[in-house]
């Protein structure tokens, strides 16, 4: 009978008796030097040492009657288990984050080192938390998070290897999700909500509106001029927006900035009136003229044209700089279109104005050939003022088929002012004037009936051109060219020949020539010889008056 009550005690301490890493409820029963004694329902008491229970002062946490978690570390058999408080809760812990693994549940971490491809995340055990599962964004500085205190869920765990990986972007994307379904059912267009910038670009921002990323294009920044977005606003920035564009099944939110604020173009028309002097700086130059911006969302063109009374075409960038403050002229303000016109010379003096006071007609200029055209040369008198010397001004005799024959781009000249035409521009000038008209001295001094010897220049269907004196030219006619002279064939061209002036306009300045009539004069000069010759060899007046004609064709 005594044998088997022992036995039955024996069977029930084996069933009782803790085994060993099982978690078990435990009373402290005292603090015993470096121990601490623990009453776990077993044979013996269990022993944790105290240096597990000290905070960072070493300080003890723990007080008779405490109800604490501990695990066998083993049997030592002389004072008792061996027990663990801190192993049991690393194996509570562990339980834990399994449980939270399994249901998705967020739990909160905290950010203690950057590791090799992420972070390091204490959530009661180190945990990994990969850079791609940080943010729902790319994040550039991960070094930034470190210290912060972060929500997590449990991707992967691996209790046998102590391996857990977490994270944040799992938890911020339902965030989001959320947030887009409620900003989904409540935004609507023209409506005015506060954003935080997410991204800057050259086109424009991306702003976070309510979980919903809505573009705020550069366009839409400000009334004036941006030349990129970060002018403006920064990443993180928060800023209030204006909802102008929604499409709820695309997802695409329009963002504007500028809508907040007046247009400055809706009375610009009264602020700018037509004529009006106004101040402004220069923000862009382009190959047509230039754009100066006089406040902030209010520019105005002023085209090349409009840039200089010169009539000579320079690029704008010769005449302002990006930057520079000008006057200018308000000439034309289309609200509708956003455009307004302007003018720089109009602000300036007219050169053209003056220019009688400075040059009257018949005076003589001195400038320098700006330009060849066929049909004359420019010549710069003063900045801004061009004059024009036709070709049939270069010479009063020579025959000139471009300016370039007299005259080269850059040539410093003289000539004479022939008229001025304020309203149109224009400005007339003469080189041949400089000299005395050589057409009037030939007529002033020859008269007709007049022999005078003439080279030919150039031969016509008609006839032939002669010069005949100082670069004066007359025409001979084919009817009066006598083919007894030429054999019947045409003059030749640089052959001097005896004329007689047949006809004379002063006002066409024209010239006409005979060679039958001076020829005709000369024979009978011939006749009138043989006649008062008192030796005549016996010759007959025709072989008199061909033997003369054949000396004089020698002699020519």
């Amino acid at each position: 009978m005594e044998d088997f009550e022992q036995l039955l005690e024996e069977s029930f301490e084996q069933q009782n008796q803790a085994a060993e890493g099982e978690v078990l409820k435990g009373t402290v029963l005292k603090i015993d030097g470096e121990d601490v004694v623990v009453d776990v329902g077993q044979k013996s008491e269990g022993i944790v040492r105290l240096r597990e229970f000290l905070d960072a002062n070493g300080v003890a946490q723990v007080r008779p009657g405490d109800i604490i978690d501990v695990v066998v570390d083993r049997d030592t058999g002389e004072r008792g288990l061996r027990l663990s408080h801190e192993r049991a809760a690393r194996l509570r812990l562990w339980d834990e984050l399994e449980q939270a693994h399994e249901q998705a549940t967020i739990i909160q971490g905290r950010i203690v080192e950057r590791i090799k491809g992420g972070l390091a995340c204490d959530i009661g055990v180190k945990a990994f938390l990969p850079g791609s599962q940080l943010d729902a964004r790319p994040v550039r500085n991960l070094d930034s998070f470190v210290g912060q205190e972060v929500r997590v869920r449990i991707i992967k765990l691996n209790k046998k290897r102590g391996n857990i990986v977490v994270s944040r972007k799992a938890v911020l994307q339902e965030e989001i999700e959320a947030h887009r379904a409620h900003t989904l059912e409540t935004l609507n267009e023209g409506d005015v909500v506060t954003g935080v910038v997410k991204n800057v670009t050259e086109y424009g921002v991306f702003v976070d509106v309510g979980g919903l990323d809505g573009l705020l294009h550069v366009s839409d920044l400000s009334w004036g001029r941006v030349a990129h977005p970060s002018e403006m606003v920064q990443p993180n920035d928060e800023i209030t927006v204006k909802i102008l564009k929604f499409d709820k099944a695309k997802l695409r939110v329009s963002l504007g900035f500028k809508q907040l604020l007046p247009d400055p173009w809706s009375d610009a028309k009264e602020r700018y009136p037509q004529h009006a002097r106004v101040h402004g700086k220069v923000v862009s130059i382009t190959d047509y003229g230039c754009f100066v911006e006089l406040e902030q969302g209010i520019e105005g063109l002023i085209h090349i044209s409009e840039m200089s009374w010169s009539k000579r075409t320079k690029h704008p960038a010769k005449l302002v700089t990006i930057g520079e403050d000008l006057e200018a002229v308000v000439l034309d303000v289309n609200p509708g279109e956003r455009r307004m016109s302007l003018s720089l010379r109009q602000a300036q003096a007219n050169p053209w104005e003056s220019l009688p006071e400075r040059f009257a007609p018949g005076s003589v200029v001195e400038g320098r050939v700006r330009n060849l055209t066929d049909f004359g040369a420019f010549v710069e008198i003063e900045d801004g003022i061009d004059g024009l010397v036709h070709i049939s001004d270069f010479s009063w005799t020579k025959r000139i088929q471009h300016p370039s024959e007299v005259v080269k781009k850059g040539d410093k000249v003289r000539a004479k002012i022939l008229s001025i035409d304020i309203d149109n521009r224009r400005l007339s000038l003469g080189i041949r004037q400089l000299e005395p008209d050589a057409w009037e001295s030939f007529f002033a001094v020859h008269q007709l009936g007049e022999v005078m010897p003439g080279k030919v220049l150039r031969l016509a269907a008609f006839g032939a051109f002669v010069e005949i004196e100082g670069g004066i030219e007359g025409l001979c006619h084919n009817s009066e060219i006598n083919p007894d002279v030429t054999a019947g064939e045409p003059l030749t061209v640089g052959r001097e020949y005896e004329f007689k002036i047949i006809k004379l306009s002063p006002a066409d300045k024209k010239i006409g020539l005979s060679l039958r009539a001076a020829l005709h004069d000369h024979e009978r000069d011939l006749i009138d010889s043989y006649r008062h010759s008192p030796a005549t060899g016996g010759a007959t007046i025709e072989e008199h008056v061909s033997l003369k004609r054949a000396g004089n064709e020698q002699q020519a």
